[in-house]
């Protein structure tokens, strides 16, 4: 129910991948008369792998968290990450409030053990034609050293288990590369990160700027979620900008028309390259379940790409090697290995 569209866009969404992927079963939790309404339109009301959660509530865009998580109790968000947390789905994906959507995922499904503060992590292109993993998106405006090297750690089990890398390359966003560069924050975390990498736990490479993240130059890139979401959507706002630009050149007059179509597979080319709704979809890691964000301006072809990122999450069994990675990863807090230590001793 959430997004600037709703279940225009969603449910179409939905119907779509069922259509194209037979592996997967829907459950689209919301206003039963609404959803009813959208599957009919689109000829698809008695879709076998299409099933339907009444929730008499939904969390608004401008909703504060305090309503999201003790008011609506029924509502659409909270009733479907119930479906994850009670095993009857494997993954949920939304469109809604961010702030509500981590409030609530935090409430519901809990935090992975040692994990402070889930973060969102989505990927970007890069000159390399690999992805560039980047956390937190969003998630965390304000961030303790703690927290960015928790990330840090998370985001190294994620893309250890989906791209098949044991000791993926971590980078701290900066404002440059030397070490005396950057706040408190950045500076102690980077100590932290050192320390891992001395130890062999984290392939950290060190302070990343802006421009490594489109050349490649590390497989994660690790700020606060202030900083992730501003550079997310100047990047997502640079693309379309570009796209467009591009778009009213080749049609300003015959001989640009003429250069757009014997250009046209390398324009194509850049244009998906370069088309933010491919790579909608950032995931919510820390949590006890599978949880996708989509951008809630996301239009049909957008979702789609965000119930992907779950299905892949799911097919991978993401969510039980990241489990594992953050148990060999994260560090013992220090009164439990006092305690530990203490009860070897008797």
């Amino acid at each position: 129910m959430g997004g600037d569209f709703g279940p225009s866009v969603t449910v179409a969404a939905a119907v779509s991948f069922a259509n194209r992927e037979p592996d997967v079963e829907f459950v689209l939790v919301g206003q039963e008369t609404v959803l009813q309404a959208e599957l009919k339109k689109l000829g698809a009301l008695n879709h076998s792998r299409l099933s339907i959660v009444h929730a008499s509530e939904m969390v608004e865009m401008d909703d504060p968290i305090e309503i999201a998580l003790r008011r609506k109790k029924d509502s659409s968000m909270r009733v479907a990450l119930n479906q994850v947390k009670e095993g009857l789905a494997q993954a949920c994906v939304s469109a809604g409030n961010t702030g509500a959507l981590m409030a609530v995922s935090r409430y519901v499904l809990k935090t992975m053990p040692g994990v402070d503060r889930p973060a969102i992590c989505s990927i970007l292109p890069n000159q390399k034609k690999l992805p560039t993993y980047m956390l937190d998106l969003g998630a965390n405006v304000d961030c303790e050293p703690l927290h960015l090297h928790q990330f840090a750690i998370m985001g190294s089990a994620l893309v250890a288990a989906l791209e098949n890398k044991p000791r993926p390359t971590v980078g701290l966003l900066n404002v440059g590369e030397e070490d005396i560069k950057g706040n408190d924050v950045v500076k102690r975390t980077a100590q932290l990160l050192r320390a891992d990498h001395e130890r062999g736990l984290l392939n950290f490479y060190g302070n990343v700027e802006g421009n490594d993240i489109f050349k490649g130059t590390t497989d994660i890139v690790v700020c606060d979620g202030f900083v992730g979401n501003v550079t997310l959507k100047a990047v997502e706002g640079l693309g379309r900008f570009v796209k467009t630009t591009m778009t009213d050149a080749f049609k300003s007059n015959p001989l640009n028309i003429l250069g757009a179509l014997i250009a046209r597979g390398a324009l194509k080319h850049i244009s998906k390259t370069m088309n933010p709704s491919n790579y909608n979809g950032g995931s919510l890691l820390g949590l006890r379940g599978v949880v996708i964000k989509s951008h809630g301006g996301a239009d049909k072809y957008s979702y789609e790409w965000a119930i992907q990122r779950a299905f892949d999450a799911v097919k991978n069994d993401v969510l039980a090697r990241i489990t594992t990675s953050l148990a060999e990863l994260m560090p013992v807090p220090a009164e439990a290995s006092t305690a530990s230590s203490g009860s070897t001793e008797q």
